[in-house]
């Protein structure tokens, strides 16, 4: 499976999932949020793909807005999302709840290995609000996860329709996945993310070092994702709520009330 990162809008990031392999399956791809149809076409064009798969993370319209475009031009692509986003992402065709798992390929192809997707339900920015991981067969490997706007490179999404406590539990699921999993998130926000934390974790070396990394990198107009788990583990201050550091710095002791507190800094800054 080849991931190709597409930009659209302003700063959201598309992916583009794609078999290159020789045999029955060969030029088939799925897409990941596609909020634009247009890259999309344009790199399916360029890879000789059909495509077979929509995933969608939630039902936002920089998420969703290409779905329709896409299946008139492939309308036999399956379209995936949670079940609670049922009437809300346009053509969706399976209702996803935790623990379900999605084959990239759908039915075509004989090859029992093709790269299947674990749902996780990761509510909080939205009430159905899913994410996509695709563990890696070998322990020595990368997994991948599409989280959509639930875990950002250092941050997470705003609370929309879900709660802190909710959303303390879903991002609980996800830094319960290994330190190798690369984390494709739907935004570049990395810069101002990191900006922000560093006014709650001063102290930290490793953000401090992570921030003059993604400084330089921006100001060469290069990505910042995929991060990976094991960084955000580290320097993502909405993954570390029951850090004593954090909990002093918003004067809190409760794990989902330093979140919030996080959370409400961040919606100010």
């Amino acid at each position: 499976m080849d991931i190709h990162r597409l930009e659209a809008f302003r700063d959201n990031y598309i992916f583009v999932l794609h078999n290159p392999a020789q045999g029955a399956e060969q030029g088939l791809a799925a897409v990941v949020d596609p909020g634009d149809a247009q890259p999309v076409l344009q790199t399916l064009e360029h890879l000789g793909a059909t495509l077979t798969a929509i995933l969608n993370t939630h039902h936002h319209s920089d998420h969703v807005g290409g779905n329709s475009q896409l299946l008139e031009r492939f309308p036999q692509a399956q379209v995936y999302g949670g079940i609670g986003d049922r009437g809300r992402i346009p053509g969706q065709t399976h209702f996803l709840r935790e623990g379900d798992r999605v084959q990239l390929w759908g039915g075509q192809g004989a090859d029992s290995d093709q790269p299947t997707a674990e749902v996780i339900f990761v509510p909080g920015h939205t009430r159905a609000h899913i994410a996509y991981y695709f563990a890696p067969s070998k322990t020595t490997d990368w997994g991948e996860l599409f989280c959509g706007d639930t875990l950002f490179a250092g941050g997470c999404g705003r609370l929309f329709e879900g709660t802190p406590q909710q959303m303390v539990t879903s991002l609980g699921k996800l830094r319960q996945l290994p330190d190798t999993t690369r984390v494709w998130c739907a935004h570049e926000y990395t810069l101002n993310n990191l900006k922000f934390a560093i006014t709650v974790d001063g102290s930290n070396a490793a953000l401090h070092q992570r921030l003059t990394q993604v400084q330089a990198a921006r100001g060469q107009a290069q990505p910042t994702v995929p991060t990976s788990l094991g960084l955000e583990k580290q320097t993502n201050p909405f993954l570390r709520w029951d850090d004593i550091h954090l909990q002093q710095a918003v004067k809190s002791t409760s794990t989902v009330q330093t979140f919030a507190r996080l959370r409400g800094k961040k919606d100010q800054f």
